[in-house]
């Protein structure tokens, strides 16, 4: 190569698995990239597991860059996500919030780094390729998906690896994709709908029948939306959601097993596990049953779904997830309070909860003060045309 010439560079979205390793010389091969600088965003997956991939990463690549995006991935995407009650089909949304962050990343290495392209080693079957690809083509770069163009088989990619020298000490049985708010489960027998999941997939939660006979109350209380604290101590996003994953799922909180409709149409059997996220999401939203006048509630329902089916296409950066970001934060000014849960064989319930802005009033309720009569004329109207049609 003539010296005086530019290296073609390209930045990696990086995870340390088969799909990705193998994408680091195939950009050199068959794409003609001369310089391949991996990067591995941390938004929360196992120490052993970024460990891994910087040291496979460091081996295959020109150059490797490790970020750590923990803090900001709580801040500014998870508790986005509670204030919104984000939940897609009962999927709480952890893999697809997380990727959008991921690729904004990349795209700032890839800037610093002055790179010629971007890459990710999704496939053309699932919904991360969208997610991946529509920050990135907000750039000027180009977009590199190896896996994609080339559909390239496991086995295909396997003996691809070994020839280049990548290897993979145990094969693992199941696709695994983890970060703080949640654990996916996928791949082998568990492409079959009818299969029964097997315990030794799941390493957050225990099995219900198995959890403590003794059940758990906590105390969780919310500013504004937000949880700031458990059972009294003040605490910060990432470690107040690690310390409920662990609570969680010692009482066996927080397992889905669910038949989901993607992106692109297909459906696929999803098996995520998500203690914390649970347990969040269901007192949050019992909170803003105390807080929230019926037509808010009513309304906010709707944009709540609306807003998970965006951030499920990974739709963050069209308009209306800013505008709908908006109208949340406005009713989440009064969202404000603490939340009792009762953690018990599988199920996190709520027992109590308590705010300096409940709309509950005890002049109402069964001890009420006030003239029943006073409801009379309402009540002779109410259904009128109903009575009228029959």
């Amino acid at each position: 190569m003539n010296s005086g010439m530019k290296k073609k560079k390209v930045v990696l979205a990086y995870s340390g698995g088969l799909d990705t390793s193998v994408c680091i010389p195939l950009l050199r091969e068959h794409y003609g990239y001369d310089e391949v600088i991996a990067v591995t965003v941390d938004v929360g997956q196992p120490e052993e597991d970024i460990k891994e991939a910087k040291g496979r990463g460091e081996k295959l690549s020109e150059s490797y860059r490790e970020v750590d995006a923990k803090e900001e991935f709580v801040r500014d995407y998870i508790f986005t996500l509670i204030k919104a009650n984000g939940n897609y089909e009962g999927y709480v949304l952890g893999t697809a919030i997380a990727r959008p962050l991921i690729a904004k990343r990349v795209v700032e290495v890839a800037k610093e780094e002055k790179a010629d392209a971007v890459a990710h080693g999704c496939t053309g079957k699932g919904n991360d390729q969208l997610r991946f690809d529509v920050v990135f083509r907000t750039t000027d770069l180009d977009v590199v998906a190896p896996m994609r163009e080339m559909s390239l088989t496991r086995e295909e990619e396997r003996k691809y690896a070994e020839e280049h020298g990548i290897s993979f000490e145990t094969e693992k049985r199941w696709s695994i994709d983890e970060n703080i708010w949640s654990r996916s489960i996928e791949g082998s027998e568990l492409e079959d709908p009818s299969f029964f999941p097997p315990d030794e997939i799941f390493q957050w939660t225990v099995s219900p029948g198995k959890a403590p006979e003794d059940a758990e109350i906590i105390k969780i209380e919310f500013e504004n939306g937000i949880p700031v604290s458990l059972n009294e101590r003040k605490m910060d996003g990432v470690p107040l959601i690690k310390e409920l994953n662990e609570v969680g799922g010692k009482h066996g909180v927080g397992r889905t097993d669910m038949i989901e409709d993607r992106v692109l149409g297909f459906k696929s059997r999803e098996i995520y596990e998500h203690p914390a996220a649970t347990i969040l999401l269901v007192a949050h939203r019992d909170l803003e049953h105390l807080v929230l006048t019926r037509n808010e509630l009513r309304f906010k329902e709707f944009v709540d779904r609306t807003w998970s089916e965006l951030v499920y296409q990974g739709l963050l950066m069209d308009p209306l997830y800013e505008s709908l970001n908006a109208f949340v934060d406005k009713t989440q000014e009064r969202v404000s309070g603490t939340v009792y849960v009762k953690l018990e064989k599988g199920a996190a319930r709520v027992v109590g909860r308590e705010s300096a802005n409940a709309l509950y009033s005890k002049d109402v309720s069964f001890d009420s003060k006030l003239e029943q009569r006073s409801a009379e004329g309402f009540s002779m109207y109410h259904g009128f045309q109903s009575r009228i049609v029959r």
